[in-house]
């Protein structure tokens, strides 16, 4: 019972942040919606660090447990002309007990503003978010790539980007060092792809 009582503090709690939110910026707060953890924020790309801020200072959320990306061209139902990416941010108030998602929607081309000064953590998050889907994070302190080579072209978690990828690395013998060659591996897709929700029930 304690921890059901817990819960239903920190509900509440995380409940009236988002109305706090709302109120102190309304042009900020684009839509809010509920998922099975909690409440999803989300934001207009031009304000995420000036509310950042805010959710760090003025309701405790202290830690940002992750920064990762969504690619969204292939989902169903996507508009074409809408935004490609979301940026998701999974905020955590130890103080509290209470969790917060934000998401900002960016084109391909556009850049979002990085949140680095508010959480020191979201140096390495959003490198890698920009290596894997190829997001600019603006003013960013060190934004290069962090997992894959330094000669690596393209972005591994876009949904054109092929499972096999566009070169493959051998060891070369007369040249006696490694190289790089056009991937002759066919991609093959032997499993269909399933959404959740949408034909999956």
């Amino acid at each position: 019972m304690e921890v059901m009582y817990t819960e239903s503090v920190s509900q509440v709690s995380q409940d009236a942040d988002v109305a706090r939110l709302q109120k102190e910026y309304p042009d900020a707060v684009v839509d809010v919606s509920t998922a099975a953890d909690g409440a999803v924020v989300r934001l207009a790309r031009e304000q995420v660090v000036d509310v950042c801020h805010y959710l760090k200072n003025q309701c405790g959320y202290d830690q940002l447990m992750d920064v990762c990306g969504v690619d969204l061209s292939e989902y169903p139902g996507h508009d074409a002309d809408a935004a490609r990416f979301d940026v998701v941010y999974h905020l955590l108030s130890v103080r509290c007990n209470k969790r917060l998602r934000l998401k900002v929607a960016v084109a391909e081309r556009q850049w979002v503003d990085s949140v680095a000064e508010v959480w020191p953590t979201a140096n390495w998050f959003e490198r890698e978010t920009f290596e894997m889907f190829g997001v600019i994070f603006n003013c960013h302190p060190d934004l290069r790539r962090l997992l894959t080579d330094y000669g690596f072209n393209g972005h591994p978690l876009r949904k054109d980007f092929p499972v096999t990828g566009h070169s493959e690395l051998f060891f070369d013998e007369t040249q006696w060092r490694c190289v790089y060659r056009p991937n002759q591996v066919k991609n093959r897709e032997i499993t269909p792809k399933t959404w959740p929700g949408v034909d999956r029930g």
